[in-house]
């Protein structure tokens, strides 16, 4: 394997999170990586693109089929695959007025480009340049998704970036950003704050801003409170600005439901997908918006060679089949309940954890040094991922001290019991 890394190191640009490499995969099968040198590991990370499993035979199969069939279609040409996908997902995807306007698609190599197109689509419709997105969020690594948020280290390296992108501080009840939470409490108390949050994203919103952009629920992850997202969408239609929900890590049954703003009760006017949707085996989003916001049939605003390409839509409906075949969503809501009680016992008898915390399987556990304090764990939450690597359990930790765990949906319970027994001798190993 240090043969592979080496080469990798030479091969690759060198960038955070890629190269050089963790490791060599030589096999993935279901929820499991096998590395070169034998070392397995249950997969909870996945890039969130795993939702159905590493290499789904049905999934194989139907790209097999597609392959020998039709495997490209130029630009300028349509194929029945894509149009299938397209539709699909405007049936699917809940957008607002849809029943009065119908619903429009666009697909883009990846996440990042899919974000440029609904930002292109906001620009042209309200003729205004400001976006409104939270502080720290990720869109993507494309200039425009990083203009509307982004790590702050990469931002000052690579900016300037336009001053028509505003941020605001996002909810986060466990460490709120106004000081409402008080030391020791489980629960916030939102009837004390008033969601404070919610009034300062209200505040920023004005008649420069054409688009806000957020997941509605971040991927870190943290649920948002209840009721934000209706003030939010209250105070967008006041001030004249399309909602753009990025569901691209929590759509596609990962949070319980098939789109996790389905939890929220509110729809936005645009949605975007990726990841999941190319099944973990090809790249594949998709921008799904109300049909009145076409504006501009004289532009190429999602000009891609791949736009409709045959194998990446092929792709994207053996995803939806399986996900709705073998009731993913469901598994995910159902299974994450368990964990979630299982984890919250931990919390019972480890001071470290601060919090726990997701919807489905997405779940990240909030380590501190102080349970009073709240103080972050960073320098556990690192011996913690390293624990669980050597233990056969591959996760990632986000925001410096939340691990978290993001494993396919197709996991089973043992499969899922053995990892949590993982994580909570992890959490237990002496300092």
């Amino acid at each position: 394997m240090s043969d592979l890394l080496s080469r990798d190191a030479n091969a690759f640009f060198h960038q955070h999170g890629s190269t050089p490499a963790l490791g060599a995969v030589e096999e993935a099968d279901g929820i499991w990586l096998r590395l070169a040198g034998g070392h397995r590991v249950m997969d909870f990370h996945g890039n969130s693109a795993h939702s159905i499993g590493h290499a789904h035979p049905r999934l194989i199969a139907a790209l097999q089929t597609q392959l020998a069939e039709l495997p490209f279609v130029p630009r300028r040409y349509t194929n029945a695959p894509a149009i299938e996908l397209a539709e699909r997902l405007a049936a699917l995807a809940p957008i607002r007025d849809k029943a009065r306007v119908g619903t429009r698609v666009l697909f883009a190599p990846g996440g990042s480009a899919a974000i440029e197109i609904a930002l292109k689509l906001a620009r042209l419709n309200t003729g205004r340049a400001g976006t409104l997105a939270f502080a720290g969020s990720y869109h993507g690594h494309g200039f425009g998704p990083m203009a509307v948020a982004g790590d702050d280290d990469e931002r000052g390296r690579l900016g300037p970036f336009p001053e028509t992108a505003r941020q605001v501080a996002p909810p986060a009840c466990f460490r709120c950003a106004w000081g409402f939470r008080a030391p020791g409490s489980a629960t916030p108390d939102l009837s004390r704050c008033a969601m404070a949050c919610a009034g300062a994203f209200e505040a920023a919103l004005d008649s420069s801003i054409g688009a806000v952009v957020a997941e509605p629920m971040r991927a870190t992850p943290i649920p948002y409170p209840a009721g934000f997202w209706p003030r939010v969408r209250q105070a967008a239609d006041r001030a004249g600005a399309l909602l753009i929900f990025d569901e691209i890590p929590t759509g596609l049954g990962r949070t319980g439901a098939l789109f996790s703003s389905a939890h929220e009760g509110v729809e936005p006017d645009i949605l975007v997908l990726g990841k999941a949707l190319g099944g973990g085996v090809l790249p594949l989003a998709a921008v799904i918006a109300r049909a009145d916001l076409d504006p501009a049939p004289d532009l190429a605003i999602g000009h891609y060679t791949h736009e409709k390409n045959p194998m990446l839509a092929r792709a994207g409906l053996t995803t939806l089949d399986i996900l709705h075949d073998e009731e993913l969503p469901g598994r995910a809501a159902e299974l994450g309940a368990h964990a979630m009680r299982r984890l919250r016992a931990m919390a019972q008898a480890i001071p470290a954890i601060g919090e726990v915390r997701g919807r489905g399987l997405l779940i990240g556990i909030d380590l501190v040094t102080d349970p009073i304090s709240r103080t972050p764990a960073r320098d556990l939450a690192t011996k913690v991922m390293q624990r669980c690597w050597d233990a056969g359990l591959s996760l990632k930790v986000s925001a410096g001290s939340v691990v978290v765990l993001c494993p396919p949906l197709t996991i089973s319970r043992a499969e899922l019991d053995r990892a949590l027994d993982i994580v909570e001798a992890a959490l237990r190993a002496p300092a």
